[in-house]
């Protein structure tokens, strides 16, 4: 089940919120956990015992390590749940990957490749596993109490909007949320509002413009225009895809009375890619620095030590997001580029500057996101390379033939709104002094839910489009 669909909106939300408003606050946590389940087994059913094994483990590794608090034990049972945690992500995530890199070394030696059954990777793996493991780490930490109850630390690892595609939630940040979240008018209204907001934006933005990015990457031989038509367009498309998908978890959690963490601020408009790691999905950026660049050392152990820390985080980073050697390029692309910029000494601050090198800066930090898009989207790195020649004039500069007749009107009309948006929004917002994800009254709530009705319109007649960030 996803977010844009009509079972979603107009049966599970409205039957789940009704159920979890008339039961009383002691037992909420079951009801998230069961609605959870079903919103989930939507899509298959025997995962669940996978989800709810790994939950337990993790809830008893937990226990042991408060009952072991302050000795070796305690480090030793936190390995053990961290561990535990890799090998179910490694083995549904990364087994698949492994084999076919495998078996492409044996044949490339002339060896008769391997037979492995085919493992499904289960939706949501990653994020289920990154939660676990800051969880056991903060406990063991002491920056996190153990959960008050194995349901609402179930609860917790289950929340089904976010379960899917984040954001990222540290169970320090939701703790007190278990004890006590408001259940206001103010509050649903917020949240009614916020999801009406990222559900246009994935529907109206995201979903027009994903067939110029899906018809330029089809293309074997893309021109000029074709090419930047395509990256443009996928660059538009996953902002707005996840982004919205941000927005509608943030607004379901909200009508359940908790506050998720923001994890986009305007990424589009940085200045320099360490910027864009602080605008963008913010919450695995603080997750990745936590738990996986400090520990190698941070910036701790010199200059040198501290490149190589940022590009492994980085690199690691993109590993991911998903088994293909597409993410990790990538990851080394945006972690060669934050080493470069530590070197250079390029540090993040609103310092006036004039207004030509401001936008100098942000579009050339936009032009090398993009790039990387290119590889992110790209199903093997032959076809990333397909579109990077087609994008520097290779393969000649108008628009082709077989991309001429792919160009509807709405389509780019979209693609050139998404980008008028990304650019002009975050302008306006700081000279209103207030976000538009913020705003309250009654014209910007009136506006909301006619967007909402055109993307429901839309949605009845599109065909079934998941966000992207499910295949993470």
């Amino acid at each position: 089940m996803v977010f844009s669909s009509n079972i979603f909106l107009f049966f599970f939300l409205p039957l789940f919120l009704a159920v979890y408003y008339l039961t009383p606050f002691k037992h909420k946590s079951f009801v998230i956990l069961i609605g959870s389940f079903i919103f989930y087994c939507w899509w298959r059913v025997d995962f669940l015992a996978l989800f709810f094994g790994i939950t337990l483990i993790n809830h008893l590794v937990a226990l042991r390590i408060v009952a072991n608090e302050g000795g070796i034990r305690a480090r030793q049972w936190m390995i053990f749940g961290v561990v535990c945690n890799l090998l179910a992500l490694a083995l549904f995530k990364y087994f698949n990957f492994g084999v076919d890199t495998l078996n492409a070394a044996l044949e490339g030696m002339g060896f008769r490749p391997m037979e492995f059954m085919h493992i499904v990777l289960p939706i949501g793996i990653s994020f289920h596993a990154f939660q676990s493991i800051s969880f056991l780490i903060d406990v063991y930490r002491k920056d996190a109490p153990p959960a008050r109850s194995f349901m609402d630390f179930a609860a917790y690892n289950s929340l089904f909007p976010q379960m899917i595609a984040g954001p990222v939630l540290r169970y320090k940040d939701l703790a007190d949320q278990f004890e006590s979240r408001p259940h206001t008018l103010d509050q649903f209204s917020y949240g009614a509002y916020r999801f009406m907001l990222g559900f246009a934006k994935k529907v109206l933005i995201a979903d027009t413009v994903a067939m110029l990015a899906d018809s330029v990457y089809a293309l074997p031989n893309p021109t000029m225009a074709d090419a930047w038509i395509g990256a443009l367009a996928y660059t538009v498309q996953l902002y707005f895809d996840f982004t919205g998908y941000s927005d509608m978890a943030i607004g379901i959690a909200a009508m359940m009375g908790f506050k998720f963490l923001e994890n986009f601020d305007h990424p589009y408009i940085s200045r320099s890619i360490t910027e864009f790691w602080r605008r963008w999905h913010m919450s695995l950026s603080a997750w990745l620095k936590d738990y996986l660049y400090i520990p190698l050392g941070g910036n701790r152990k010199g200059k040198v030590r501290n490149y190589i820390n940022l590009f492994l985080t980085m690199l690691l980073g993109g590993f991911w997001h998903g088994a293909n050697f597409t993410f990790v390029i990538w990851g080394a692309w945006h972690g060669a580029w934050l080493a470069i910029e530590k070197a250079m000494g390029r540090k993040v601050d609103d310092a006036p500057m004039p207004v030509f090198k401001r936008i100098g800066l942000v579009l050339g930090t936009f032009f090398i996101v993009m790039l990387g898009w290119v590889m992110f989207r790209a199903p093997t790195v032959s076809k990333a390379f397909d579109i990077y020649e087609g994008m520097f004039g290779f393969n000649g500069f108008g628009i082709s033939d077989a991309m001429a007749w792919q160009l509807p009107g709405m389509a780019v009309s979209a693609l050139i709104l998404g980008l008028g948006m990304v650019f002009v929004i975050p302008y306006y917002e700081a000279r209103k002094g207030i976000k538009i994800r913020e705003m309250s009254g009654f014209l910007p709530h009136m506006m909301a839910i006619v967007l909402f009705i055109l993307a429901v319109m839309k949605l009845s007649y599109q065909s079934y489009s998941p966000f992207l960030y499910f295949q993470f």
